[in-house]
């Protein structure tokens, strides 16, 4: 994100000062950049800005951080490539992208159940180095325990105490009635709960 333009003054001829700045307030603002002008973020400014959060919110969901990775990628790369760099046609582009993700999310666990029913999943799989910067322990277990839940109590979970959305923007983003949000929020926090107490 860019702040307010900074106006320098010039020096002007050899053996002069620069003209004062006016008193009673603030520096003129330069033409075309008044307050109302202020730049949109481009891509650029959203992927800086929002890709570590969008990582930890898909590795929630698909469990490890390559795939999390290549899901945010995609979603990114879907973004530019029908709207391009500047945003300019977009409402709300961090909320598109959170909903790229939660799709994209949905779409890596339904090839995964597929595989899995046809080829055993191999023992010994354990958390990659890079879930251990993303994550830390306590959350790790928390992972553990979202993923004996059900898809849409997992994904209501995590976008409301992991992304902080409110009721409204979670319906948004999973195309639900807040009622039924609230309702399943209500839920899988109970066997959240459950598995976590029982968990080793």
């Amino acid at each position: 994100m860019t702040g307010l333009p900074v106006v320098r003054g010039g020096t002007g001829r050899r053996g002069t000062r620069p003209a004062p700045e006016p008193s009673g307030g603030p520096p003129p603002s330069p033409p075309g950049g008044g307050a109302g002008d202020a730049r949109r973020p481009d891509i650029d400014d959203l992927y800086h800005h929002s890709r570590l959060d969008l990582v930890r919110l898909a590795l929630f969901l698909v469990d490890d951080v390559p795939t999390a990775e290549d899901v945010v990628q995609d979603a990114f790369a879907a973004l530019l490539r029908r709207h391009g760099p500047e945003l300019d046609a977009v409402d709300a582009p961090e909320a598109y992208l959170r909903t790229s993700v939660v799709n994209a999310a949905r779409s890596v666990l339904r090839r995964r159940r597929t595989v899995r029913a046809h080829v055993p999943e191999r023992p010994g799989h354990g958390p990659s180095a890079d879930e251990y910067v993303l994550l830390r322990e306590e959350h790790r277990t928390v992972l553990h325990a979202l993923r004996r839940l059900t898809r849409r109590q997992r994904e209501v979970l995590v976008l409301r105490y992991w992304s902080g959305l409110s009721e409204i923007q979670i319906a948004d983003t999973l195309g639900l009635s807040p009622g039924t949000v609230k309702s399943t929020a209500s839920r899988a926090l109970t066997a959240l709960r459950r598995h976590l107490e029982t968990s080793p």
